[in-house]
């Protein structure tokens, strides 16, 4: 059996993403300046963004950790992630922040490494329930 197929793997992806969702509050909130002046992206929307993520974290981390992990804490999860895209793409398109070259990879990186993650935990949350049955 593939790690893929295994049932630890809607788990190790939820704690990815929380340990994501930390590490990138982290730059942002307090690497606000430092991200500004490469990005041009507003310090204030870093700073935000950045403290917005750690309760995020927690509710993956906790839905992660449960013994049986509940189908509708990952549905959760995969709509915020899916919002956090949509979100990104609004501010890349929707003219609300003007960043340079840098910040639109910032942006789309994140975006990228945001929806990968909630792909993953859509196909963990199908293996889980197929082995459920």
């Amino acid at each position: 059996m593939s790690f893929i197929h295994s049932p630890k793997f809607l788990r190790t992806v939820l704690l990815v993403d929380a340990t994501t969702c930390v590490a990138t509050g982290l730059l942002m909130a307090l690497g606000a300046d430092l991200v500004t002046g490469l990005t041009a992206i507003p310090a204030s929307l870093l700073r935000y963004a950045g403290v917005s993520l750690f309760p995020v974290a927690l509710f993956i981390a906790g839905t992660g950790m449960r013994n049986s992990i509940p189908a509708p804490g990952v549905w959760i999860v995969i709509i915020g992630n899916a919002l956090w895209v949509a979100g990104s793409a609004f501010l890349l398109f929707g003219g609300v922040v003007a960043p340079n070259a840098m910040g639109y990879v910032f942006i789309g990186v994140q975006a990228a490494a945001v929806a990968v993650l909630a792909e993953l935990e859509y196909f963990g949350l199908r293996q889980t329930l197929a082995i459920a049955r």
